[in-house]
C-alpha cells in the first residue's frame, strides 16, 4: 500500500553568495589540465554547421528549434546572446538569407542549444523556418554574438528582467541559467503579451517559480482588455507597474528585450523609478547605445581571431583527451589538419517514420566576380567627397568622404540597396565589391567566406579607397 503524500515544512536551502557562471574560474585558471575546459568558455564568434534535433511548439505563434553542432563540440555562449543563421529560403543554389535569433536555452547545458522563432505571416524567413526546419535540417551559423548577457560573476545577483512578446527568448535563457546555478539571487520577471493564451514558456515559468524561491514572474496583457478570470496585470508598461512588481528596482540590474517602442518606454520609466542608466541593459538592434558599440567591437575582433581561438580550443582539448584513460569514455572529437571533424554517432532520424528526413547538401562556395573594372567614366557623378563609389548596375558615380557609411550615401543618390537593421546584423544590404578597399565593423551579418568572395555590408562600412560596386 502506498502511503499518501503529506505536506512537510520545507526550509530554504543554504546557498553560496551570489552567482558565478561555470566557466568563470576555468577561464582565469593557469593550470594546464584546465585548458581543455576552455571549450566550454564563451569565446568569440565562430562559424559552424548545426543540425536540428527537435522542434517544440510554443504558445504565441512561436516554435523552439533545438540544435547541436555538427562537429560534436559544445556551443559556448553567455545567457542573452544570439546566433546568426543562414537560411536557404530561396533554395540551396541561391544565396542564403541571414537572420539573428536569441538563444533561449541555458549555456550550462551546452551540448544542445535552442533558438525560438516567432512566426510572422508577412515575413520572408520565419514562415519558411516554421515549415521547413525539422530534425535533420543542417544550417550554417555564426556565433555567439552580443553584449546583452548576464555577467560571469555577480556577488549581489539582483535582477529585473523585462520582456515583451518575442523578447522573452533571451530572458528565458537568463532565467534558465539562474535556475540551474547554485547561489543567492533575487529575480523578478515582468512579461508583457498580447493575449492570455499567448505567453510562451508559461508552463516552464510556472514550474520554475514553484520550485525556486529566488524567482518571481508577473504577466501583463498590454493594452488589451482583461479576459474573464485574468488575475495578473493589464495595461502598457508604467512606472506604477514597475513599482508594483519591483519596488526596489533602483537596486537591481535591469535586462529588457522587446520591440523598440517598448524599450524606449522602459528606458524612460526606469529613470523615473530611480534606476541608474548604468544598470539598464537592453537588446537594441539599432541606435547609438553602448550595447551597440560593444557589439561592433566584439565582431571586429571575431574575423581576425576566430580561427586562432578555434585552433587553441582544439589543441587544448586534444591534449587533454589524449591524457585520459580510454575507460573514462569522455566526449572526444576527431581531428584532422583543419581541426575538429564532423562527429560520429547514432544516425539522426525523426520519430515519425512518415516525416521527411532532409540532409544538407554541400553548398558551393561563393565565386568572386571577375575583378575586371568596367569603364565608369561615362556615368554621371553626384555628391562631394574625396573618394568615388562607382555603382555598375545603377550606372552612377557617387562622391563620398572616408568617414561616411556607404549605405546612406548610396541610397540618397538613388542606388537601390535593400536594408533592414542598418547596423551590420541582418545581412540584408550585402553587395559585391568589384574593386577597392573598405573598413567594415559588422555584427554577424556576413561570414568569412562571403568576405573572401568580395561581399561586404555597406550599412556598417566606410570607404578606404575608390570603390567599384556591383549594385
Amino acid at each position: 500500500m502506498i502511503e499518501p503524500l503529506t505536506e512537510t515544512a520545507i526550509h530554504e536551502p543554504q546557498r553560496i553568495r551570489g552567482l558565478e557562471m561555470p566557466w568563470n574560474r576555468v577561464m582565469g585558471s593557469t593550470e594546464g589540465p584546465a585548458r581543455a575546459a576552455h571549450a566550454l568558455g564563451p569565446w568569440h564568434p565562430q562559424e559552424f554547421m548545426a543540425e536540428c534535433v527537435e522542434t517544440v511548439p510554443e504558445a504565441g505563434g512561436m516554435m523552439t528549434f533545438v540544435f547541436r553542432r555538427c562537429d560534436g563540440a559544445p556551443l559556448a555562449f553567455r545567457a542573452g546572446q544570439y546566433v546568426n543563421v543562414a537560411f536557404p529560403v530561396n533554395g540551396e543554389d541561391q544565396d542564403p538569407v541571414d537572420r539573428s535569433y536569441s538563444l533561449s536555452s541555458s549555456p550550462t547545458q551546452p551540448w544542445t542549444f535552442n533558438i525560438t522563432v516567432k512566426r510572422d505571416p508577412t515575413g520572408l524567413v520565419s514562415p519558411w523556418v516554421h515549415e521547413n526546419v525539422k530534425p535533420g535540417t543542417v544550417l550554417e551559423m555564426l556565433g555567439p554574438v552580443g553584449a546583452f548577457h548576464l555577467p560571469d560573476a555577480d556577488r549581489r545577483a539582483r535582477y529585473l528582467l523585462l520582456a515583451a512578446g518575442a523578447g522573452i527568448t533571451p530572458v528565458m535563457s537568463m532565467l534558465r541559467t539562474i535556475h540551474s546555478l547554485p547561489g543567492q539571487a533575487d529575480v523578478v520577471v515582468l512579461y508583457h503579451g498580447a493575449e492570455a493564451g499567448g505567453f510562451a514558456f508559461h508552463q516552464e515559468l510556472a514550474y520554475i517559480t514553484s520550485v525556486d524561491s529566488r524567482v518571481k514572474v508577473f504577466y501583463a496583457l498590454g493594452d488589451r482588455s482583461k479576459p474573464e478570470g485574468w488575475e495578473w496585470l493589464s495595461g502598457r508598461l508604467t512606472a506604477a507597474m514597475l513599482d508594483e512588481v519591483a519596488p526596489d528596482a533602483n537596486g537591481r540590474q535591469v535586462y529588457a528585450c522587446g520591440p523598440e517602442g517598448y524599450l524606449n518606454t522602459a528606458t524612460e520609466l526606469l529613470g523615473k523609478v530611480g534606476v541608474d542608466d548604468t544598470s539598464i541593459n537592453m537588446e537594441f538592434f539599432s541606435g547609438d547605445r553602448q550595447t551597440l558599440l560593444e557589439y561592433q567591437a566584439e565582431i571586429a575582433l571575431a574575423v581576425d581571431i576566430a580561427e586562432e581561438i578555434a585552433e587553441e580550443i582544439a589543441d587544448s582539448a586534444e591534449d587533454y583527451y589524449e591524457s585520459q584513460p580510454t575507460a573514462f569514455g569522455l566526449y572526444e572529437p576527431g581531428y584532422d589538419a583543419e581541426g575538429p571533424v564532423k562527429a560520429t554517432g547514432l544516425p539522426l532520424e525523426t520519430a515519425d517514420p512518415d516525416a521527411p528526413h532532409s540532409e544538407a547538401s554541400d553548398r558551393s562556395p561563393d565565386v568572386r566576380p571577375e575583378a575586371a573594372t568596367p569603364d565608369a567614366s561615362s556615368f554621371d557623378t553626384v555628391g562631394t567627397g574625396s573618394l568615388t563609389l562607382s555603382f555598375m548596375r545603377t550606372g552612377i558615380n557617387v562622391r563620398i568622404d572616408p568617414t561616411e557609411h556607404i549605405l546612406g550615401v548610396a541610397q540618397r543618390a538613388g542606388v537601390r540597396i535593400g536594408a533592414n537593421c542598418k547596423e551590420g546584423m541582418c545581412g540584408s544590404c550585402k553587395v559585391v565589391k568589384l574593386s577597392g578597399e573598405v573598413e567594415m565593423n559588422h555584427q554577424g551579418g556576413i561570414r568569412a567566406r562571403e568576405i573572401d568572395a568580395g561581399k561586404f555590408l555597406p550599412c556598417c562600412s566606410i570607404a578606404r579607397t575608390d570603390l567599384v560596386i556591383d549594385a
